[in-house]
């Protein structure tokens, strides 16, 4: 990545019944980079849709695998499923010439945190056993029921080749009830990545960001950036002062307003 792209999660709002062809007009008149493609309840996209994101070839492309993923599940056939959800959001995103792929990994299913590492990372392992071409990325998660703290996503992170962060700002300020809102915090977070990771990882960011809502349990709901506490002022200081080169991927609800607003205020640091 040649500097910091501003994305949004899934198509614009203002899209409206329109499809991919419209969705790319909306943000090159926004001036926004690129979109997450948000496989929901599937892998599901139209051949249609696929040549139309082939042939945007201007804008940066990721995309989120489905929101029903486990690697620590109970029952073993659930997590054989999501390790297949994922292989398949990897080989769609290939084919679609995407940047990486993005997942919400595991609970901890009131295991021990070292229990559900070594399953996590046992599961990952099957995930790159098939060569991806893509970047593959577990989520920094926002209540602490999820496996995914930024420390469990380094450390994942360090045994595969093609396994790197995607850091949720959001998701880290709603885990830790607060904490992680300060320009000396991002910095923490960078610092961490950049020593265990290393400079790839700075120069290959995959990040969210959005307003957010949390109670004493951590993530309850997405804001507007404005609507909540979240000071994206300050962490897009620390990501331009890093030279954080990659995907920026706006998830409050109002995406591309939202994703307007992080790229204006921070072209102009």
């Amino acid at each position: 990545m040649e500097r910091l792209h501003f994305l949004t999660a899934g198509m614009p709002l203002k899209t409206g019944n329109g499809g991919y062809d419209r969705a790319f007009e909306i943000l090159k008149d926004m001036e926004l980079d690129g979109l997450e493609l948000e496989f929901v309840h599937g892998v599901r996209i139209s051949d249609k849709s696929k040549e139309m994101v082939k042939d945007a070839k201007d804008f940066v492309i990721t995309a989120h695998a489905p929101f029903y993923v486990n690697l620590n599940s109970k029952e073993q056939e659930k997590t054989d499923a999501s390790v297949e959800r994922i292989i398949e959001t990897a080989k769609v995103a290939d084919e679609l010439n995407a940047y990486s792929i993005t997942f919400h990994a595991a609970y901890y299913m009131g295991h021990d945190k070292e229990t559900v590492y070594n399953q996590v990372k046992n599961q990952v392992k099957r995930i790159t056993d098939t060569n991806p071409n893509v970047w593959i990325r577990p989520e920094t998660t926002g209540k602490a029921t999820q496996w995914g703290d930024f420390e469990e996503i380094i450390r994942l992170s360090k045994e595969f080749e093609k396994v790197l962060p995607c850091i949720d700002f959001s998701h880290i300020h709603a885990r830790n009830i607060g904490t992680y809102n300060t320009y000396d915090e991002f910095c923490h977070i960078l610092e961490r990545i950049g020593k265990e990771l290393g400079e790839v990882a700075l120069q290959n960011f995959h990040a969210h960001i959005a307003g957010i809502e949390y109670t004493s349990k951590g993530e309850r709901k997405h804001l507007n950036l404005d609507d909540s506490d979240m000071n994206y002022k300050a962490l897009l200081k620390a990501l331009k002062d890093f030279n954080i080169k990659g995907a920026v991927v706006c998830e409050s609800p109002n995406i591309e307003d939202d994703a307007k607003l992080l790229k204006e205020y921070y072209l102009s640091l």
